[in-house]
């Protein structure tokens, strides 16, 4: 092999690490920029063209819409116009088909290596999925561990919160949601609503900027769906979590939301603040749905 050739495959391999190293930096520069989102009305999420096809089930059709930080932000409609499946691409457990999401400005599934946008790592994933927190429509809460435990499991694993630490931010989501006294029971010996006032609370124990709530009411009897619903009504009102909700609850939309999406066929077909939506909609399919669940 030639001395030129030795130096050619040397300057290629020094380029190639270089752009490697560069790539690299920007993507965890970026990470750095949205570990922490600011609360400032700036757009926080952003879907961009999705689309999720279950089978030749096509739930999500070329969506398009955002959601600004520190807004709350309600997603009704008809059971299969794609709500809930919004809710669980934020949270990767479902990929698009195609077109792109974005959470604090960093791209959530992708990301860009050589001025190229590729699938993106485990890593990428998880550091930008940190700011998104979901309560499921099941409680999904750990039957074996006790109530503190549920909670503090995931800020001391994933965070690295040291087991104080984690305690007592626990002890303090459990006097929010109104369950102190239940610190050492397990999730079986708690009443429906309580378990999801817990879970409630484990989801507030990473310190999310988007809280996701999916339907958090319709497993629970009747009786029982006051409390959970004030506990909601209390942490938009007093804290800045971005929320985007999930229901069929329209009081507590009305009540607690800044905008209300009215979503039919996967797309988005009507948008506005509550008071607009649910006294003068535009769109008849709207009326419709309203009339049929009010």
């Amino acid at each position: 092999m030639s001395a030129e050739t030795d130096t050619a495959q040397t300057e290629t391999a020094r380029t190639d690490t270089a752009q490697t190293d560069t790539a690299q930096t920007e993507t965890a520069q970026t990470l750095d920029a949205v570990a922490d989102p600011p609360v400032d009305g700036s757009e926080l999420i952003r879907f961009d063209q999705v689309t999720k096809r279950f089978g030749d089930n096509t739930v999500l059709d070329r969506l398009d819409f955002s959601v600004d930080s520190g807004k709350h932000v309600t997603l009704i409609g008809p059971s299969g116009s794609g709500k809930t499946t919004i809710l669980r691409l934020l949270m990767t457990l479902a990929t698009p088909d195609e077109g792109t999401i974005k959470v604090g400005g960093a791209y959530l599934t992708h990301e860009e290596r050589g001025g190229k946008l590729v699938r993106a790592g485990e890593k990428h994933v998880r550091e930008v999925r940190k700011n998104i927190g979901m309560v499921f429509q099941q409680f999904n809460l750990f039957p074996n561990m006790k109530v503190l435990r549920n909670i503090t499991e995931a800020p001391v694993t994933v965070l690295g919160l040291s087991k104080d630490e984690a305690e007592e931010r626990a002890r303090e989501l459990l006097e929010l949601v109104g369950l102190r006294e239940h610190v050492d029971k397990y999730p079986g010996q708690l009443s429906g609503g309580q378990q999801q006032r817990v879970a409630i609370a484990r989801a507030l124990a990473m310190r999310p900027r988007v809280l996701l709530l999916d339907e958090v009411t319709s497993a629970l009897d009747p009786e029982l769906v006051v409390g959970v619903l004030d506990v909601l009504r209390d942490i938009a009102r007093s804290t800045d979590i971005t929320m985007l909700c999930v229901t069929h609850e329209m009081n507590f939309a009305r009540d607690i939301s800044d905008q209300v999406l009215m979503f039919d066929s996967g797309r988005v077909i009507e948008s506005g603040p509550p008071q607009k939506i649910f006294s003068d909609p535009e769109q008849e399919r709207t009326r419709e749905f309203l009339g049929a669940v009010l």
